[in-house]
Formats: structure tokens, sequence, C-alpha cells
């Protein structure tokens, strides 16, 4: 499926979203890299992990699971225009959706789960359940452990770690996390997101003391 195609109509719309997103990653690596034959497809693992994220969220919360897991799987869907990819991927999802057998109702609400999804953290809180959602879930991704393998595999924002300090020192810099944290919606994601920030930052700390024989 190219980037300007469409399922048939009334195609299985989960089978539709999680298609034409597999196949944005992997314009993502040829655009990046020049090939798809990477050690390490990023944003295709961030996606997944979002979505079954979202899913549990959802229902823990009661928010609409169809509008929630549409939105977590094309949330990303054009990362490619940076800033703008929120903005970029509601407006595909319009389009997109409609042509699969996803309910019309609520194609709108999608769009403006994705559109509210960007920051690392929030002054002021989202109101809207699904968005709350979606916004959790992404944040989620990219902390504890989980954000500390997506950093070692080496494709995130181009890092190419030559050492173990090297990943050390750049895990610790990553001090935005804590706003991260301190930004979850829902009390399912806070309890979460506080938990994984203990594991993440357990993580560096026991890794040096290896490194060093601290252990011994």
């Amino acid at each position: 499926m190219t980037r300007d195609s469409h399922p048939t109509k009334q195609a299985a719309w989960r089978q539709a979203v999680r298609q034409v997103m597999r196949e944005a990653t992997q314009q993502e690596l040829l655009n990046r890299y020049g090939s798809h034959e990477v050690s390490f497809n990023y944003r295709w693992e961030h996606v997944i992990s979002v979505v079954n994220i979202a899913i549990k969220l959802a229902q823990l919360t009661g928010a609409d699971q169809d509008v929630v897991e549409a939105a977590a799987w094309l949330h990303d869907v054009r990362k490619g225009e940076g800033e703008k990819h929120a903005l970029a991927g509601a407006e595909f999802a319009r389009n997109f959706l409609p042509q699969t057998d996803f309910p019309a109702t609520k194609v709108e609400h999608v769009a403006f789960a994705i559109e509210a999804h960007i920051g690392l953290w929030r002054d002021e809180p989202l109101t809207d359940l699904e968005a709350m959602v979606l916004w959790d879930a992404d944040k989620l991704s990219k902390i504890g452990l989980t954000a500390a393998f997506h950093w070692t595999g080496g494709t995130l924002a181009g890092f190419r770690p030559t050492s173990i300090r090297e990943i050390i020192t750049n895990g610790r810099r990553a001090e935005w996390r804590q706003k991260t944290v301190d930004s979850m919606h829902t009390e399912p994601a806070r309890r979460a997101a506080r938990l994984r920030q203990v594991h993440y930052d357990w993580l560096w700390t026991t890794l040096e003391d290896e490194l060093e024989g601290n252990d011994l």
C-alpha cells in the first residue's frame, strides 16, 4: 500500500491501520538509512507498544476502545512531517478510516486524539478521555526499561552508541522524563509511570556499579 493508495472499501479496519502503519515505518527507515534492512525498527516497536498500552488503559478507564486503538495505530503515521506530524496524521485518519469499516461517527474523535498527542509533557492537562489515554500510552512507551532498550537499539533519533558508558550517559541525560511522569492523566498511567521511572533510574545505576565493580 503506497502513501496515496487506500484499502478496499469496508476492509477490516484493524488490518488496514496495521498495514498502513507498518508501511509507514518501512518508509521512515528507507528515508533515514536508505534501506529497510536495519537491526531495529524503532518506530514499529514504539507503535506496537503504544497500541498494547492504549488498549489496556482503555479497558481500565472506560475509554472508547475503537477510538483509542485506531488512534494508537495511526498516531505516528506521518512522523516524517516532523513537528506537524500530529496534524498530518489526523488528516490522514480522516481520509483513510472512512474507506474501511471503522465506525464513521468515531473518525473525528480519532483525529482529535491524534492531534492532541504531541509533547513530551503538558502544562495543561487534556480533558477528552480518549485523547488522555493516547497521550499517556504514547509517553509510557518512552519511559522505563522499554525506553532503555529503544536507546540501545541504535535507531532512536540517530543514536549510535559505541560503549556501554555512552549508553548510560545518554540515558541519564533525558531529564524530561520526570516532567513526562508528572504529566500523566489517568490514574493507571500515573502509577505505571512512577514505577517505570524507578526502574529506569535503577538500570543506569546498576549498570554503572557493574562496570566499576561496585557490586564486589
